[in-house]
């Protein structure tokens, strides 16, 4: 089987350590395909190091999360499936052979959207594994974990990807799963394996994991209140949490009721309530040590966060339930943009055919950059009757659109429609002829993609070929043309603004 432009492997890192490990395993097994790191780091950082042997291409993602940096590698992937790795995992030594055979015994059942990889967590042997490192150890029994996750890519895009709105490690993969149907069957687990080794960890990072709590109420507003049972996840203490933490709060109370009042009852209250939260805290903390080495640091560890994490899970939890409370389903960024020529992303010169006369409209490169980076393609689609006229020659609007590539950086394409509109032809805007030709060989769903002109025929043509309109209109567009535009903005960057929100 010919290993080319089969899948594509993205790996999102921060820059850790583990990445060298992970790649150098990778290098040994002579991985034939591209592989997308996407740097994660906030800031500009020390230039990632790559093996040697490795078809690497890096790309930034500014600090946005995991899921944000999985997108931007997926959207840079041209290959029928991506495949997720960590940067903290370590493949073995057959894994991409096994991968390729994973992936080749789903060619013909295209109802199967994924392939997961088999996790081992190795553990200590000389002693008892601590409260973390059983945590780490779950992962062997996790559902649909992108740690190794292969995904076909036109299912990617038709979700719109990860859900950005998971801004950590956490619930986001479960989310993509569950839209892609994975509950029902449509993602298997497949042959090849990878180790991913406990990190290490501090004594509160127990404690930063509450976060999730809130991840846990987007869930809930998307998939309903049962999706702990679809995403084969366990329930979790949240319940009892809340009691420990009310318990907590009404002894707090009792105690500055008591010194206001000194009643019997507040004393009685106090007390209760007193003792039902040291009763639940002493629960979770031996909960948590019983199963570990018990030695003083691991003891010392659970007690001091077991009596923290029931107020932060519960802030977190409330935090969560308020701010996704009207969360909507996930429609993600637009995979391919449509741009008319002139007007839009150059000066509108008629009938230009001089290279020289090329003109950006203000602030279009840094705009066509934003998407860009966001691994979005960029195809230009322009009328140009003025060879129908006979006032130019193909060669000349060809020169035009290699003027405009050089200024405004690489297009995917461009599609002139030649035609006069006497000629009555398929593709001259507002016919939807040229973005339904640009739309099939990028291999994009009109769903996935936006157009963004200047006139209502671009907005007319977007209808007729179901791609969203963005109207930008200038000096030459007519008022009923704005009136009659589902969306317009004022600049090119704002249309970018508003195409890269991710908005559900």
């Amino acid at each position: 089987m010919s290993t080319a432009g089969v899948t594509t492997i993205v790996i999102p890192t921060m820059g850790r350590a583990s990445l060298a490990v992970l790649l150098e395993a990778l290098a040994e097994q002579r991985v034939g395909v591209p592989v997308v790191l996407v740097d994660d780091r906030p800031g500009e950082g020390e230039p990632l190091g790559c093996a040697e042997g490795l078809d690497v291409t890096v790309v930034r993602s500014g600090g946005g999360g995991p899921a944000r940096a999985r997108n931007i590698g997926w959207r840079h992937a041209r290959t029928p499936w991506v495949s997720f790795l960590d940067d903290d995992v370590v493949p073995q030594s057959d894994w991409y052979a096994c991968l390729l055979e994973d992936l080749a015994a789903l060619a013909d059942r295209p109802e199967i959207v994924g392939s997961s990889g088999r996790v081992t967590v190795p553990l200590p042997r000389d002693r008892r594994p601590t409260d973390w490192e059983r945590g780490t150890k779950g992962l062997e029994t996790a559902a649909w974990i992108t740690a190794d996750l292969s995904y076909r890519r036109d299912e990617l895009s038709a979700v719109g990807g990860f859900d950005e709105r998971f801004p950590r490690a956490f619930r986001e993969d479960a989310d993509l799963a569950l839209r892609l149907g994975a509950d029902r069957g449509r993602v298997v687990r497949g042959r090849r394996r990878i180790v991913h080794p406990v990190r290490p960890s501090d004594d509160w990072a127990s404690v930063r994991q509450q976060a999730g709590n809130a991840d846990d109420y987007l869930m809930r507003a998307l998939h309903g209140p049962n999706w702990w049972t679809r995403a084969q996840a366990p329930v979790g203490r949240r319940g009892a949490h809340v009691a420990v933490t009310a318990a907590g709060a009404i002894a707090l109370a009792g105690l500055t009721l008591a010194g206001v009042r000194g009643s019997r009852w507040s004393v009685w209250l106090t007390a209760a309530a007193s003792l039902g939260w040291a009763a639940g805290t002493a629960e979770f903390a031996w909960h948590r040590i019983a199963p570990g080495p018990r030695d003083r640091a691991e003891v010392r560890r659970m007690l001091a966060t077991s009596v923290v994490i029931p107020p932060v899970a519960t802030w977190h939890s409330l935090r969560g339930r308020w701010r996704h409370r009207h969360a909507r389903p996930w429609r993600g960024v637009p995979e391919l943009v449509l741009l008319d020529r002139d007007g839009t992303v150059i000066e509108d010169v008629p009938y230009n055919g001089d290279p020289s006369k090329v003109r950006p409209m203000p602030g279009a490169r840094r705009a066509l950059d934003r998407l860009r980076r966001e691994g979005i393609r960029l195809v230009v689609v322009s009328n140009q009757s003025g060879v129908g006229r006979g006032i130019l020659d193909r060669a000349r609007v060809d020169a035009v659109n290699e003027r405009v590539a050089e200024l405004l950086g690489p297009f995917d394409g461009f599609y002139v429609c030649p035609h006069v509109p006497e000629d009555g032809c398929a593709c001259r805007k507002p016919a939807p002829g040229l973005l339904k030709t640009a739309l099939a060989e990028a291999g994009v769903a009109p769903a996935r993609a936006a157009m963004i002109g200047d006139i209502g025929s671009d907005v007319e043509a977007a209808v007729a070929a179901g791609v969203r309109p963005v109207l930008v209109p200038t000096r030459a567009t007519r008022r009923e043309e704005v009136v009659a535009a589902p969306t317009s903005t004022a600049s090119l960057e704002e249309a970018v603004d508003l195409l890269l929100r991710g908005a559900p």
